[in-house]
């Protein structure tokens, strides 16, 4: 096929395949792979509209790696090249993690399972602690930035300000900074990218100069009907379990959960992970803190997107609380309900607000408001790295409350000295010598093995 030329649905159902089965390293990685497939192999889409869609993307609650994979899909071929795309990029993590899943459960008072997961944990906290230098490199660039970040990683930690309520004050206090013309302080991700066309124009850029993608013009009337099949899709199977089965049924309350979740997982899945794992373990006990770990360990080292983690505390949940099922029988269902109330809105953001992406190409309030979102998202993450490192280096950590303010304190006789060696190893791999992810991952998880053969 040549470049140039408008690619067949199946020719783009094995590009996307191909991606999905290579899509590893979390979202940098994944849209790195993205960018030289459909960028500069492809010239599917120019490098300025795709950067354009990423930035409007990262608007968006939800995993942004996919839905910018949706969102090209949909523009090459409509709604179905939209579900292909976005659909083949977790297919192959849904399937892996939910094997995983059950083999942990049914096997994780192995002394092998374990070990594995020792190694494999320290190592995730050394990718949460890059995460939060790589991102807080990227969005705090101005004083305001700083202040943002400091106030929720304190609202956060200290106060149990719930998450999505300190989404939505930085995205406030970003439109006031945007309003009162502190720009440079405010506005430093700027979205605004002019598209100029050129002789050598991408093939969906030349379809969009030529206006002959009719569906990507904006449509009030096909907006709404959007909206109904897809709010239909993802809350109408909710809707129907809570009429059969009740609210404190665990299938619905992991269903209401992680529907509540996928509006507020801005930044990424490292933003939301420390609520989600409170919650999970605290409020539901659905799982351990030590649990919630080796599932960011699975999710981390399969292809797909971070956030497919939830699948693996869906599954728990409902393997703990099977009702009459079998629990693995429960656990599946619950997996494929938390896959599903997490997946099912990125493709309702992605066909109703696809129409409306070049009309926000210059909007800056929306610029303002994700440059604050984006540094509060570094507070966050911040407080997973803090909350993770306690659980990890402590096998005993207890919460107290002075007052309204909430502390974790380890109990010190419990360090774990090979944690923080593993960690530490695991940091110098990934930041200094530049070892990939997955290596990293593999090597630690190995050495914790070895470490638990040899000393535990």
């Amino acid at each position: 096929m040549n470049k140039k030329e408008t690619p067949t649905l199946f020719d783009a159902f094995k590009v996307w395949l191909k991606i999905s089965l290579l899509s590893f390293g979390g979202p940098a990685g994944q849209i790195s792979i993205m960018h030289k497939f459909l960028v500069e192999q492809k010239q599917w889409i120019s490098d300025k509209r795709f950067l354009h869609a990423l930035n409007y993307c990262m608007l968006l609650p939800g995993p942004e790696a996919q839905q910018l994979a949706t969102y090209i899909g949909w523009l090459l071929h409509r709604t179905f090249g939209g579900l292909i795309a976005g659909l083949l990029f977790i297919i192959p993590g849904v399937i892996i993690i939910l094997i995983l899943s059950i083999l942990y459960a049914e096997f994780q008072e192995l002394k092998l399972i374990n070990a594995l997961f020792f190694g494999l944990k320290a190592a995730v906290l050394a990718v949460v602690i890059e995460a939060i230098i790589k991102i807080g490199k990227r969005a705090l660039k101005s004083k305001a930035m700083y202040a943002i970040a400091f106030g929720t990683f304190i609202g956060i930690f200290f106060l149990s300000i719930p998450f999505p309520i300190l989404i939505i004050i930085a995205a406030i206090v970003g439109v006031i900074g945007e309003i009162i013309k502190r720009k440079s302080d405010f506005n430093v991700n700027n979205i605004s990218v002019q598209i100029v066309p050129d002789k050598n124009t991408a093939i969906i850029d030349k379809k969009l100069n030529n206006k002959v993608l009719a569906h990507t013009e904006p449509s009030f009337r096909q907006s709404v009907k959007v909206a109904i099949i897809w709010l239909i899709i993802w809350l109408g199977p909710i809707f129907v379990m809570i009429l059969a089965l009740g609210t404190t049924n665990v299938f619905v309350q992991e269903g209401l959960f992680f529907s509540k979740i996928a509006v507020v997982t801005f930044g990424g899945a490292y933003a939301v992970l420390a609520y989600v794992a409170q919650q999970a373990v605290y409020n539901y006990q659905w799982l351990s803190p030590g649990e919630m770990l080796n599932g960011l360990g699975m999710a981390e080292t399969t292809p797909g997107p971070l956030i497919m983690i939830v699948q693996f505390v869906g599954f728990m949940g409902a393997y703990r609380n099977p009702g009459q099922l079998d629990p693995i029988t429960a656990g599946i269902l619950g997996s494929m309900i938390t896959t599903w109330v997490t997946f099912a809105p990125c493709f309702l953001w992605i066909f109703l607000g696809g129409p409306y992406i070049e009309k926000l190409r210059n909007n800056k309030v929306l610029a303002s408001a994700l440059s604050a979102i984006t540094a509060a998202v570094v507070g966050v993450i911040l407080n997973l790295a803090v909350w993770f490192s306690l659980h990890v280096i402590f096998k005993t950590v207890n919460e107290v409350f002075i007052g309204f303010i909430h502390v974790w304190v380890p109990v010190w006789d419990t360090i774990e000295y090979a944690s923080i060696a593993i960690a530490i190893g695991a940091l110098i791999s990934s930041l200094l010598l530049k070892i990939g992810m997955i290596p990293t991952l593999l090597i630690s998880a190995i050495i914790g093995v070895l470490y638990h053969y040899s000393f535990v």
